[in-house]
């Protein structure tokens, strides 16, 4: 059963109940589990994958890169992406939330079992989250869990501060089972290959695991129902060009990318081929890094945001797969509610005079032709996207035509992801392309200038899981714990206004255009999946609704 909410307004202190009934959740009923359906592809861009960890708690697991950890192991509820007012109980059957977000009373779902046939019970979901509070879990989400009280089959979790703004990064987190994560020496980093290691109550169980692909097939005991497509194949592609053709050719059925020249390359070949563009918060956004030159000067910032040419970046690069994000509060269009009426109207578009204007005041020289810093030094910086990584790679390009009209000489790096990864996360970069995390507004400054995300290693190396820039402003954190935290509409509205004007003033980063959620699949063999007309969930495989899509496709008569 997927239930439906009014929109939460600023700071509703409201307690929402989810009731959920067992077998409907997700399309109810379908073929029999491994009933002689053909096998889905699943495929990503991301290059090889050469070390096996099923653990779905990390971001660079093979679980989490191939994008099966959601098939195998589910969550409580599931938020959808693109209208967090619904909300699908899954491993909860009942969840309530109390006035201030601090507090989340959940039900376990009955008649669920884990996939080595012992039952689920209220005691794994609340273990699962006991591993935060005695520190086996790392808690990068931050949640600030403060232990349960247990009551028959529910469970109260307290929380630490408001989850107000983390309600789906509470709900999706994925649930392990007791009897076996008691058993691990460090779950933060356990690769689960032993034997019997990799369980979870999801409708796919791990069959095979090679560095060229992984085989889950079908858990014949499923609680939401008997389930159509009988084995999913996990591929990883060396880039989004090969990933085309594979699709292209029908090699992969379903997959998570931008492709060029979508409708000639894929939609074209085969009437059953569709894609399903789902919109988020979040933005591909130009993370400056203001630890070094020439970023460390905030008229630098400001002037390249009056150059950059954000329909270019939509409408060239992502060929019309995004929405323009011009709000001077870095907001995209899906956000404009919570735009503050100080900013309503203000937009940034290419206005190379105006950009000219704030270097000149600033002591530049040479614009438009070779740019001098005020202490005498040419302005030249790189910007890095992994190779293959085609959308993003045609942005680098067009922001290397756009900043030469400041006189600005832009080079273009595209290392392999590794490298990349490292170098984003300890600050070894001048700009990078990068999408933001979190939910709503919030999310969008809390990815850009919080510093709870720049944290020091056991080697003293520091580094940063967002706020790549490392923007680190203490009125900024204080305002977004306050909104993140208060239960107060006016307080939370001037936190608002705070993280606003600080984003306007400083410019710490710049949003290009809108980072929707992308999902390609072909329909010559299971019906049942999401579309405009339906968006139940996103049909991006390696987002947590997986499980929900799974479980509704059907098989085309």
């Amino acid at each position: 059963m997927r239930v439906k909410f009014p929109a939460i307004a600023l700071g509703v202190a409201a307690a929402l109940a989810l009731t959920g009934c067992s077998g409907d959740a997700g399309g109810g009923e379908s073929s029999s589990s491994g009933g002689g359906g053909a096998a889905l592809t699943i495929a990503k861009p991301d290059g090889a994958i050469t070390t096996e960890s099923n653990n779905p708690f990390l971001a660079d697991s093979s679980a989490s890169m191939y994008g099966y950890r959601y098939a195998m192991f589910e969550t409580m509820a599931l938020v959808n992406t693109a209208d967090s007012s619904v909300v699908t109980p899954r491993l909860a059957s009942e969840l309530e939330w109390n006035a201030d977000y601090t507090e989340l009373t959940v039900t376990a779902r009955d008649g669920v079992t884990w996939q080595d046939g012992e039952p689920f019970t209220i005691d794994d979901i609340v273990s699962t989250f006991d591993m935060y509070l005695d520190g086996r879990l790392t808690d990068t989400a931050a949640l600030d869990y403060l232990g349960a009280d247990v009551d028959g089959d529910s469970a109260t979790l307290k929380f630490g501060n408001s989850k107000f703004v983390k309600r789906s990064t509470v709900l999706h987190v994925p649930i392990v089972p007791k009897h076996i994560w008691d058993t691990l020496d460090d779950p933060s980093t356990a690769a689960l290959t032993g034997e019997g290691e990799a369980i979870g109550t999801g409708p796919y169980v791990l069959s095979s695991w090679s560095t060229e692909s992984v085989t889950l097939t079908a858990n014949p005991d499923y609680w939401d129902g008997d389930l159509a497509v009988p084995e999913l194949h996990y591929v990883s592609y060396g880039d989004n060009s090969a990933l085309a053709t594979a699709l292209s050719t029908g090699e992969a059925d379903w997959a998570q990318a931008f492709l060029p020249q979508i409708q000639e390359t894929f939609l074209d070949k085969d009437p059953a081929n569709r894609y399903l563009v789902t919109p988020t918060a979040g933005a591909g956004t130009l993370f400056l890094n203001l630890t070094r030159k020439p970023f460390d000067d905030p008229a630098l910032r400001q002037a390249l945001a009056w150059a950059v040419d954000r329909d270019a970046y939509v409408e060239i690069a992502r060929e019309g797969a995004s929405a323009v994000v011009d709000s001077v509060t870095g907001l995209g269009p899906s956000l404009e509610q919570d735009v503050v009426d100080e900013f309503a109207d203000e937009t940034y578009e290419v206005d190379l005079d105006k950009a000219e204007s704030i270097l000149t005041d600033a002591g530049y020289t040479g614009v438009g032709d070779a740019l001098v810093d005020p202490d005498g030094e040419p302005v030249t910086f790189a910007i890095s996207v992994p190779a293959g990584w085609t959308d993003w790679n045609t942005e680098q390009a067009l922001l290397s035509e756009q900043m030469k009209e400041l006189g600005i000489e832009v080079t273009i790096e595209q290392p392999d992801w590794g490298g990349w990864d490292e170098a984003r996360k300890t600050g070894d970069f001048d700009a990078i392309i990068h999408w933001l995390d979190g939910e709503g507004a919030w999310g969008v400054y809390d990815s850009i200038m919080g510093t709870r995300w720049i944290t020091t290693d056991d080697a003293g190396v520091e580094r940063a899981d967002f706020n790549f820039g490392r923007y680190s402003n203490p009125e900024v954190d204080a305002a977004l714990n306050t909104y993140a935290s208060t239960d107060n509409d006016a307080d939370r509205a001037a936190a608002m206004t705070t993280l606003q004007e600080a984003f306007v003033r400083d410019v710490p980063a710049i949003p290009l255009g809108s980072h929707p959620l992308l999902g390609l699949f072909n329909e010559r063999s299971y019906t049942g999946w999401p579309s405009e007309e339906d968006m139940y969930a996103s049909a991006d495989p390696t987002q947590a609704e997986v499980a929900l899509v799974l479980s509704t496709l059907e098989p085309v008569e």
